[in-house]
């Protein structure tokens, strides 16, 4: 573990460490999975112009996020049955990010309870939500959530029915025995079992709601008092409507890749929201972020952060808390780098003139 050097080698570790199928829950995505590679690759046609002879002796990381103070503008995505990966689960993804002093965002299908989650001590806790079709469940979620600390609820839009995930498919997933999806323990919400395809594909055409619409957004809002963050917008129209029903944030996300393929990367995604927008909201990335020069471009496009998650889940499945404490450690140094060779000693110095992309050399050629 002492070798590891940046984020994408955890991904190899936790490809030997695991099963099969929970290597590939993990890791896949959707149909072809374009979208999956075009996730990462997208980053790479985005290249820098970094300015010179700036007194870059102090850099400030630190940001404000719905208010509260984080270290840096990395935080972690929702991802679910972290237990899967390593038996401390969420539990020791909580502590990691509590230690380097930035947000933990719980999935609500989470293999640990957002009470036990709570008791690992203090900490920026956000909650993921999927709508039920019991709206009761739900409603019960969102105020244990409240009362258990968290102080947001980020609520997924791009689910109403679950993507074709081909390796889910082929290896008929199906949550581990040993173990449960805490949440919902208690609740008569039916098993997932082995099917001839994807668990979890039947087990969410059965539970999750399809009907959620904007709407809903008003609904959730008279049973929280919690900000609500919509995680799943890719576009202007939705960016506008969002806005407009009142969403403190915006989350440009395509699942990981892993629901509709053929959406574009979420950093090219990104721009169109931000401009939609119009900074009367944050808008925050997701998707695709393996290295501090992704975060750089990201916040350089109009991002106020972003977030990981399958960098989570392979570190936590190579090295528990450790690992993912490493890759947050790894993400805010290599992004402090780039900030430095950039010339950029705050986040608010950076800007879209600290980079090219391959529609904006147009742009470029004028100045």
């Amino acid at each position: 573990m002492k070798m590891i050097t940046n984020v994408s080698e955890y991904e190899e570790i936790a490809k030997e460490k695991l099963p099969k199928m929970v290597f590939d829950y993990y890791a896949s995505g959707a149909e072809d999975q374009w979208t999956l590679k075009e996730n990462r690759n997208a980053f790479s046609r985005i290249l820098f112009r970094p300015r010179i002879l700036v007194d870059v002796s102090k850099i400030d990381l630190t940001t404000t996020v719905l208010g509260f103070k984080i270290s840096m503008p990395i935080m972690i995505a929702p991802t679910a049955m972290q237990k899967m990966a390593h038996p401390e689960g969420e539990l020791a993804t909580a502590r990691a990010a509590s230690a380097a002093g930035t947000i933990m965002t719980l999935s609500s299908w989470s293999t640990s309870s957002v009470e036990e989650v709570a008791s690992t001590g203090p900490g920026i806790r956000f909650f993921q939500l999927y709508v039920l079709k019991d709206r009761n469940v739900a409603a019960q979620l969102v105020r244990r959530a409240e009362r258990a600390g968290f102080k947001a609820i980020a609520l997924t839009v791009d689910t109403p029915i679950l993507g074709r995930r081909e390796a889910d498919i082929k290896n008929r997933f199906t949550l581990p025995p040993n173990l449960l999806l805490k949440n919902f323990e208690g609740l008569d919400l039916g098993e997932m079992d082995k099917t001839s395809d994807s668990g979890l594909a039947a087990y969410v055409a059965g539970q999750v709601d399809r009907s959620l619409n904007w709407k809903d957004i008003k609904w959730l809002q008279t049973i929280t008092s919690l900000p609500i963050l919509v995680k799943g917008v890719l576009t202007a129209e939705d960016t506008r409507i969002a806005v407009q029903v009142g969403a403190a944030g915006i989350i440009v996300s395509n699942h990981g890749a892993r629901q509709l393929d053929y959406v574009p990367a979420t950093i090219m995604a990104l721009e169109e929201v931000v401009k939609a927008a119009q900074g009367r909201v944050p808008v925050f990335l997701d998707g695709g972020i393996r290295r501090g020069t992704d975060v750089f471009k990201a916040l350089a496009l109009g991002a106020s952060g972003v977030f990981i998650g399958r960098p989570v889940v392979f570190s936590l499945a190579a090295d528990g808390e450790a690992g993912v404490r490493k890759v947050l450690q790894m993400l805010h140094d290599e992004f402090e780098l780039t900030m430095a060779l950039s010339g950029c000693r705050s986040l608010k110095e950076i800007t879209s003139d600290h980079v090219v992309t391959e529609w904006d050399r147009p742009r470029i050629a004028k100045l």
